[in-house]
């Protein structure tokens, strides 16, 4: 039996994919597995039995990656679940900062009681006239699931698309249009395009990277849209810039006191993965991502270890060893097993950065001294019987 605790609310048709194994607890300490969405996880005991934190969403700034890799916690996440609610809102941000519509409606809801207000409409219009996306040039900065999806939506719409990702995946370029310019260079598209969307993950190497430098490149047009990280741009060097007018808009979904309110900001209440079909997406992607790790110890999509799938097991048993990524690990992990006259049907072994985990199909059960002769290997963070 797997116990598991929802942090924040998540959607019903997920959690009903758990099976009669499964039961929810209302206590993190009492739990298996954590699902999360925006809960701040960073001050947060964590208990030892906690074997999986699954994020219902992409983001992972609210999860204490190393503190769970060092605890032997396999932190999940959600990539291209809320990937099309993200791309619809960018297009809606596109369009709301080309065009006034915001203004022209805030218009019409203060001269509502205008008998004439029609006729007044047509002398008015022309104050909140903008201009059409169709023929512009469109900057991708960051091709993964988002970045893809607002490119492709892009050239259908008739725009010039430009795509940099110096790490884009192969089933994102599978998937990525024929029609979307690569460039090899970011400051390419900070020169030469009307709109600008970033789509990247906040890391220390990519926090800021919108920077003072980077706008000065940038038309006075521009637009630049952001519906990844508020992090990922200098917002006090933009809102000078719009203040300036070096730029025209910066669109974001991340309120702050930096930026709303500020001149040329249009900035929505983080909306972007904010639909039922969205969290839902998410939801599923979560709990699926549990239990083939739970029931098979399989990983897939984790953030601090590796991927590693060897499907079902159909042997006397399965073990998982999540340990430090080291030389020799793998060779004292054999020698454990094979001096208990386990023989070894089928293995693998991935690493990650500081971090590795192996898995082992065996011809016989494991029993408990086997187990704690496995998690007594320097540099072993959990050990994990799986069947």
């Amino acid at each position: 039996m797997f116990r598991y605790h929802c942090l924040n609310p998540i959607a019903a048709i997920g959690l009903d994919l758990f099976s009669e194994d499964y039961r929810k607890t209302e206590e993190l300490k009492d739990a298996d597995a954590c699902l999360v969405r925006s809960a701040a996880m960073h001050e947060m005991e964590l208990p030892q039995n906690l074997l999986a934190v699954a994020r219902a969403g992409a983001g992972v700034n609210n999860i204490p990656l190393e503190k769970c890799a060092e605890q032997g916690i396999v932190v999940f996440n959600t990539p291209g679940a809320n990937a099309n609610g993200v791309k619809e809102l960018v297009f809606a941000g596109m369009l709301y900062a080309s065009r006034d519509i915001v203004g022209g409606i805030d218009w019409c809801l203060a001269n509502s009681s205008d008998e004439n207000i029609a006729k007044t409409a047509e002398k008015q219009k022309k104050n909140f006239a903008g201009t059409e996306i169709s023929g512009k040039k469109l900057g991708v900065i960051g091709l993964g699931a988002i970045g893809v999806l607002v490119a492709n939506a892009a050239v259908h719409m008739g725009m010039e698309v430009y795509g940099y990702d110096p790490y884009i995946s192969v089933s994102a370029a599978w998937n990525l249009s024929r029609n979307v310019k690569h460039v090899t260079q970011v400051d390419e598209i900070y020169r030469e395009c009307d709109y600008i969307t970033i789509h990247v993950p906040l890391l220390d190497s990519t926090k800021k990277m919108i920077n003072a430098e980077a706008i000065a490149m940038m038309k006075p047009t521009a637009i630049v849209l952001n519906f990844a990280r508020d992090l990922l741009v200098d917002e006090e060097a933009m809102v000078e810039a719009l203040a300036n007018g070096k730029v025209k808009r910066y669109v974001s979904d991340f309120p702050n006191t930096t930026t709303v309110g500020a001149k040329g900001c249009i900035v929505t209440p983080h909306l972007g993965a904010s639909t039922a079909e969205s969290e839902d997406n998410c939801a599923i992607m979560a709990v699926r991502e549990l239990r083939d790790y739970l029931e098979n110890g399989n990983i897939v999509h984790s953030v601090n270890f590796p991927d590693c799938n060897m499907a079902g097991c159909t042997t006397a048993g399965r073990v998982g060893i999540l340990h430090k990524n080291v030389s020799g690990k793998l060779s004292s992990f054999t020698t454990i097993l094979g001096d208990a006259g386990i023989n070894i049907d089928g293995m693998a072994n991935k690493s990650k950065g500081e971090y590795s985990y192996a898995l082992f199909d065996v011809d016989a059960p494991l029993n408990e001294e086997v187990l704690q002769k496995l998690a007594s290997v320097e540099g072993v963070l959990r050990v994990r019987r799986i069947k």
